[in-house]
């Protein structure tokens, strides 16, 4: 009988593994959240009587704006943590619920409150330029893509991890710049059959994040309560 050979694994191997693990996490989780498919109906709705170039226009600074505003938490967000004395696992649990309403709403293929309220919807139609407010914040760049960004540079143990969430961050925000830029040129080339099976697909991909971030909160407050008591 021949026993299986076990070969070790190479360090760099090991962190290049898990390098590409976080970033399909990051990136997938992210992408999911901000959902820029589910933000067209409501883009176009706030633009009737704009011309395809205003809109793209108004969507290049909404990204632009979005980008910003995600990368400024997911720099200073453990700091504003530390401030305010709140610990990473109850945060964890409490944007994990926060997702967890989003996808539910997803799977249902509606636009979650979460992300926008009709009045918010309404009130953006009525704007010149809604590119920053509503569009920008809390559509594109709202509390649950804010609060999945802090998640994940909690998660990021490296140096690599962390540029790569920059990194992840950039790249979604150019999707769905590209998305609402084609809604712009092209709204009646979106079917609304395939843009409703996407928005559910989306939504049980985003509830599994939320349990696994749930799960592990849950893990790191069990590791907390069974640390030994310095004497």
């Amino acid at each position: 009988m021949v026993l299986p050979i076990d070969f070790p694994r190479h360090p760099r191997l090991t962190r290049s593994i898990s390098l590409i693990e976080y970033i399909l996490l990051a990136a997938g989780s992210l992408f999911v959240i901000v959902d820029p498919l589910a933000t067209v109906p409501a883009f176009l709705a706030m633009t009737p009587n704009d011309t395809a170039e205003q809109r793209i226009r108004t969507a290049r600074l909404a990204c632009i704006v979005a980008t910003g505003v995600m990368l400024a938490f997911s720099l200073a967000g453990q700091m504003i943590f530390k401030v305010m004395g709140i610990t990473m696992p109850a945060f964890q649990i409490a944007a994990s619920i926060l997702l967890l309403i989003v996808a539910l709403d997803m799977v249902r293929a509606q636009r979650s409150r979460v992300q926008e309220t009709d009045a918010e919807t309404k009130a953006g139609s009525e704007k010149t330029d809604i590119a920053v407010t509503p569009l920008a914040i809390p559509m594109l760049a709202g509390p649950g893509a804010i609060s999945t960004t802090i998640l994940l540079q909690n998660e990021a143990k490296t140096i690599a991890q962390r540029v790569a969430l920059y990194v992840c961050i950039g790249l979604v925000m150019l999707v769905s710049y590209l998305v609402l830029r084609l809604s712009a040129r092209g709204a009646r080339w979106l079917s609304p059959i395939v843009m409703s099976i996407s928005i559910r697909i989306m939504g049980l991909l985003l509830a599994a994040v939320a349990i696994q971030f749930m799960l592990n909160a849950i893990k790191a407050f069990r590791l907390e309560l069974l640390a030994p008591i310095p004497i």
